[in-house]
Order: structure tokens, then sequence, then C-alpha cells
């Protein structure tokens, strides 16, 4: 039996329907130390960070008949809710509310020092605005969606990526302003270090933490301002290793002292405070910043090469040094910013 022309036109239609999507990917970052979080000039925080690949948060933003929320990893499912209110409160400030499908592709690992809420509102809030065609810098989506409130490197490292430093939030309500963005070294390499069996502090707790500890000495800032400015900075613009690690040993040594009883010492997890402390008597000779994202529980030691940072973990690994519950992985500095893509999605039909 012969079907004819006309009977099997609908049928090519249905194959050929494709729809519309918008996918941002949003990379993770570092909190490598905040500069004066007593404020002792008038002006809280300050940041310096940085972006690394490897640690990605992913979404994507289609049309739907109804609005429609789906995780693809277990990760990403815990995140669900927090998806559905940002995606409530871009629609209260821009009055767009066309139905939408949002699909969690991946996420950073929450509370663990990647800065996984600032990443997952600015890659929503950036998918949100490519769709309907809305001219909105991130630091303005950051603001709506309530990210920024202390650091403002995990909004400039979406824009940007790279070694940043930022001025702290002032009292107008947006992000902090950046102050500088320097490239990462290519040949560098950051060993990160995660537990997972810890998470570092969040929301109320953070703050109740925060309150509970004295104002940072402003010497112990102006020291801090001392090493960025005049090591961390410039050692990593001329890819010079030596004063960039001691910089971010230093750093890390005053707001390890400073925080430590908020955080039980140095570091949140004891196995990967042990591993870091291995780690920076193993490096003496060659060197190595040591440190923890934010309120950990995730530890870093950046290293000034590839073949470094393996011989460095091979040799902990031999000498006993990982505790089996600590997830270790080598990846480098990112210097490019989060990425926006068109496409559309499969066609529907069999």
């Amino acid at each position: 039996m012969t079907v004819p022309d006309a009977a099997l036109a609908p049928m090519r239609n249905l194959h050929l329907q494709t729809v519309r999507t918008v996918r941002v990917s949003a990379p993770g970052r570092l909190h490598l130390g905040f500069l004066d979080p007593a404020g002792s000039l008038g002006r809280t925080f300050g940041s310096v960070g940085l972006v690394i690949d490897g640690f990605t948060t992913e979404v994507e933003l289609a049309a739907a008949t109804s609005d429609c929320v789906t995780a693809e990893t277990l990760a990403a499912h815990e995140e669900r809710g927090r998806a559905v209110t940002l995606l409530q409160q871009l629609r209260e400030r821009t009055g767009r509310h066309a139905p939408l499908s949002l699909r969690l592709l991946q996420v950073l690992p929450p509370h663990a020092g990647f800065g996984s809420g600032t990443q997952l509102a600015c890659a929503i809030g950036r998918a949100f605005a490519q769709w309907h065609g809305l001219d909105l810098t991130t630091a303005t989506l950051a603001q709506w969606l309530g990210r920024g409130l202390r650091s403002g490197v995990g909004i400039a490292g979406f824009d940007a990526g790279g070694l940043l430093v930022d001025g702290g939030p002032g009292t107008d309500g947006l992000p902090a302003p950046l102050l500088s963005r320097v490239a990462f070294p290519e040949a560098w390499r950051i060993v990160v270090v995660q537990d997972p069996s810890h998470r570092g502090l969040s929301g109320s707790a953070e703050k109740e933490a925060m309150a509970t500890l004295p104002p940072l000495p402003q010497a112990s800032a102006a020291d801090i301002c001392h090493q960025v400015l005049m090591r961390i900075l410039p050692g990593a613009a001329r890819a010079e290793f030596a004063p960039f690690a001691a910089g971010v040993h230093r750093m890390q040594q005053l707001l390890g002292e400073h925080f430590g009883p908020a955080q039980g010492g140095a570091f949140t997890s004891p196995p990967i405070g042990r591993l870091m402390q291995w780690i920076a008597d193993a490096s003496r000779e060659h060197g190595a910043a040591i440190g923890q994202s934010s309120w950990g529980p995730t530890g870093f030691a950046i290293l000034p090469s590839q073949a470094r940072a393996e011989i460095v973990v091979e040799a902990a690994r031999a000498a006993g040094q990982v505790d089996p519950r600590l997830k270790l992985r080598i990846v480098s500095g990112r210097n490019h910013p989060a990425t926006v893509r068109e496409g559309t999605s499969e066609p529907l039909g069999d």
C-alpha cells in the first residue's frame, strides 16, 4: 500500500519541531580571603577570589506549556526549591511570567566554598535575561536575587574569570566593585581537596558565627592588604610563584587565626587541615599556596605546575596522609567567563 505524501506531511512536521533553549555554564570559585571584615575604614569585607575550572553549575531554559523545574543529578535535585524561588524573584522583578522549563544539569557542591548559591543565581538569572532579551548586568541580577551581600568575587568571576579582588559591598545594595582582575598563570595548578562529610557555615549560622567574633585588628587588615597588593597580585601578573605563595600563606594564616574560634581551627575539616600542613611541609623547597576556601570545608594547595601537583598528590597518598573521606582533584585556573549558548532541543516525536 502506498501512503500519499499529503498524509506523511504531518508526521514529517512532528519530527522537525524543535524548542529553543538557552544553556548557561557558570564556573566555581575559591574564596581566598577577606581584606577587612571589620570595616576599619568604613567599608566592610573586600575579597580575594580565584575562578577555577573543573567545578561547574549548568542550567538550561526552554519554553513550556506549564512551569517545570527538573534536575539531572541528586545534588541538583536538592537545589530545585532554590531554583523555583529564583525564577519567581526574576518574574516579580521583570513582569515576565511565560511558563518555562528549567533543567538543572549540574550544580556546584553546596556550602563547600565554591560559591554555589551565587553561581546558581547568576546562571538562572542570565538564562532568564537571555531568553527574554533583557539587557541586564550580572550585578543587577545578583542584587535582585540577594547575592553578593559580602563577597563580590563570584559575581565578577561569572563575568570575567581570573584572580579577582573586590572592594566590599557599599550601602547602595549593589555587589562589591571589582578592583583588580589578573589572569591566573596558565601553568599553575590547584589541588582542590573536598571533605563530603563536612559543610561550611551559611545563612543564619554564618551570621551568628560572624557576630561572635571580635573585630579583625586594623593591623591585621593592613597586613592582608599589603600581602595582596605587593605579593599576590604582582606574583600572579608576572607568574612569579614564590611571592604569590608567600602572600597567600600569610593572608590565610591571619584569617585562620581570626576565624578559627568560630570554625574549630584554621580548617573546618581536621583531615583536610592535616593534609594541608603535610603539603606545606613537603613543599618548602618548591613552595605552595595553602588555604581554605571561605568557611570550607574545601582546602586548596596552589602549585607551580601540573607535574609538581601530581608529585605532591602521589607523595601524600604514599605517605598515608590522604584520609579515605577526602576527594582530591587537580584543576587549572579559569581566565574566561561563564558561557551562554543558544540552541534547540532534540526533535519531538519518535
